[in-house]
């Protein structure tokens, strides 16, 4: 496949050029290429930008299959142009240890259309009280974390990073004081006060971020903060890179493009952490721009809809946003100017295969894992039209900029419009 006249994301930058792919790699990036053996892709006025990665999904199966499946979630990735993703541990079972991470790397080579990449759990069961063998997993696995919930014990979280980083493995933790939640299920600010719901304090999560970055400096592990939604939490990270600790975070669409006034009482408005004040917003805005937030991931969290019907008091958490991540991004901050183009592809392809150590990217010699954007395309998020089974999102109804037309995944189409 010959790609012709697009805007190419390459080195942070967007070039003019030609992109050739062959056997699957990327074989050349010139200003002009011509194959007349090659199926010629007319890409004028088009990003061709490296396949988006998000290291932080929920593909809900084993255990789950109800609410999304390794297949159905990664046709939705793939509609959102991510070549690549990697799937939360909350499953069953847990993959907590090479037998039960087995199961879903099977279900992962059986019905996957991109990469998918599992984590494995930090403690058995993820129950908090008693570590999983590390050095077992360490092949199987793309990072450790217990997402859905927060290590609550200091001294297992402490025994973990010293394990992690004799083996030199990431911990991505879910930064949550179960002790502070007091039965909350939104953010503890004016909705919440207004409208008589119980609120979930902003500590219960930059409490432990603070905690986990003293040990993160004590013991050397390399160290990753999921979905941060709090000022607070922006602040520490902040501080603590610029002490040296080997620390990189993440947050997700929802949480830099809403806050607690945009609340409704609605299941598709109910995630955890939950939508923040305005003041937190603007704070994980300055943190994407001047680096202290790292990658942005879209904790794609899908449920049944009946799971989802009951309100924000009743519902589960969690909303899904993988199909609509770019364009919603594109739309509200980069065509408003706050951030740049090339900033939000960073955020989304290249900097979470630098710090992962992924491979990829645009470069000839590499894997042809690419994602072909028109920008100028306009259309209206609905969530019948999704490729995943969960369609509960506060996007809805949202008309939004920047459509994927295809997505390519080592030289092979995975995804294109009709």
């Amino acid at each position: 496949m010959l790609f012709k006249g697009a805007m190419v994301f390459q080195d942070a930058k967007l070039h003019k050029k030609d992109v050739l792919i062959s056997n699957g790699l990327i074989k050349s990036i010139a200003p002009s290429l011509e194959c007349p053996e090659a199926e010629l892709i007319d890409a004028t006025d088009c990003v061709l930008t490296p396949g988006f990665v998000d290291i932080h999904v929920h593909f809900r199966e084993p255990g789950f299959e109800y609410k999304e499946t390794i297949e159905t979630g990664s046709k939705a990735a793939a509609r959102g142009g991510y070549t690549t993703v990697c799937t939360m541990p909350n499953l069953n079972p847990v993959p907590d240890s090479p037998e039960h991470i087995g199961q879903q790397l099977e279900a992962i080579q059986n019905t996957s259309v991109i990469e998918v990449i599992p984590y494995a759990a930090i403690t058995k069961g993820r129950a908090g009280k008693e570590l999983c063998d590390f050095a077992a997993l360490k092949g199987a696995c793309f990072a450790l974390t217990d997402d859905g919930s927060g290590v609550q014990s200091d001294e297992m979280m402490l025994a973990a990073m010293k394990r992690a980083a004799q083996l030199d493995m990431m911990i991505a933790a879910h930064c949550e004081d179960n002790s502070l939640l007091c039965g909350g299920y939104i953010h503890k600010g004016q909705y919440c006060q207004e409208h008589g719901h119980k609120g979930i304090c902003s500590e219960s999560e930059w409490g432990q971020i603070a905690r986990d970055l003293k040990l993160a400096e004590q013991t050397g592990c390399r160290y990753h903060v999921c979905h941060i939604s709090t000022k607070e939490s922006v602040a520490l990270i902040r501080e603590a890179k610029a002490r040296g600790v080997n620390v990189t975070c993440e947050t997700g669409p929802h949480y830099l493009t809403l806050c607690d006034a945009d609340l409704q009482e609605d299941g598709r408005f109910k995630m955890n952490p939950p939508l923040r004040a305005e003041d937190d917003m603007k704070a994980l805005i300055e943190g994407i721009k001047d680096g202290t937030i790292d990658v942005i991931a879209t904790d794609h969290a899908p449920h049944s809809a009946e799971e989802k019907s009951r309100g924000l008091a009743g519902s589960a958490m969690g909303v899904v946003g993988i199909e609509t991540a770019f364009a919603v991004l594109y739309t509200k901050l980069v065509k408003t100017g706050v951030i740049s183009l090339e900033l939000l592809l960073t955020l989304m392809s290249d900097a979470p295969r630098k710090r992962f150590g992924l491979a990829g990217g645009m470069k000839e010699g590499s894997a042809a894992d690419l994602c072909l954007i028109d920008l100028n395309r306009k259309y209206t998020i609905d969530p019948e039209q999704f490729l995943s089974k969960g369609h509960s999102t506060p996007f809805e109804g949202w008309e939004v900029w920047g459509d994927v037309l295809m997505t390519i995944k080592d030289g092979r189409v995975v995804w294109t419009q009709e």
